[in-house]
């Protein structure tokens, strides 16, 4: 049986050696690059040459078109900032040789600020990334992706490392970049009128969710500041749909020329 890892890039040149270095034990790697502006391609070259280029920022048609240039009877995603110990690998093998389930999720610690999110609802987050290549029929929803597939998932165990929100100044270019496209995406779904009691609603419900209920208080300084900065990435999901239900934009341009 042989294995295709799949990779989505955008300006990851501080990131993509370490990814591709530990995926040694896999018989093709695949990479659709979204068009980034750094040395991410370049370096990345080094492991595998099998590098395509897409216009495309939705990552449900960008999975896709990932399977279908793969040549292996099983698929492995893998997100540029994520990272499997041997522990993993040898379980992945597993699998495969045994064909239990036709997909599987894995656990994933997520890193925040250098430590490890045991609450705030960032633990075990599973996600689903192995996959029987005939058996994933799609991916589904331009942000928050999903696969639908023909059969059964099952869990493994061992838990994949999400080096995510290494610093403040990347948080928030995720934030405005990501914001943008939700904000896109509910207002060709039409969503209500954004009123300032919504916006206020949604900070309050967020962070009391992610701090309180969801016990990121346990997780100590860093805990507060993720609970903070989830509420501010739902006000400015909210703010951006604002902008597009009252035309911020156009309006400003009138003033321009008077």
């Amino acid at each position: 049986m042989k294995l295709s890892a799949l990779i989505l890039t955008y300006n990851e040149e501080e990131m993509i050696e370490k990814c591709l270095k530990q995926l040694d034990f896999v018989d093709e790697i695949i990479i659709l690059d979204q068009n980034s502006q750094d040395k991410t391609c370049q370096l990345a070259q080094k492991y595998t040459k099998k590098i395509f280029k897409t216009e495309s920022q939705a990552f449900d048609d960008n999975r896709n078109t990932l399977a279908k240039m793969a040549k292996g009877d099983w698929l492995f995603y893998l997100d540029v900032d994520e990272r499997i110990e041997k522990e993993a690998k040898i379980e992945i093998k597993k699998a495969i040789a045994e064909a239990k389930y036709q997909a599987y999720y894995f656990p994933r610690k997520n890193i925040i600020f250098g430590k490890w999110f045991k609450h705030t609802g960032f633990w075990p987050d599973y996600v689903p990334r192995l996959f029987k290549h005939n058996k994933l029929i799609s991916w589904q929803g331009r942000v928050h992706e999903s696969p639908k597939i023909d059969g059964k998932f099952g869990y493994l165990k061992t838990p994949i490392i999400h080096l995510t929100a290494r610093n403040l100044s990347a948080m928030f270019s995720k934030t405005i970049r990501w914001a943008k496209v939700e904000a896109q995406l509910s207002y060709q779904a039409e969503h209500s009128k954004v009123t300032r009691l919504m916006i206020v609603k949604a900070i309050i419900f967020e962070f009391i969710s992610r701090f309180f209920i969801k016990r990121g208080f346990l997780d100590g300084v860093v805990g507060l500041v993720e609970s903070i900065y989830q509420a501010f990435h739902r006000a400015i999901i909210l703010t951006y749909l604002w902008e597009l239900q009252n035309d911020v934009k156009i309006k400003s341009k009138k003033f321009q020329y008077q």
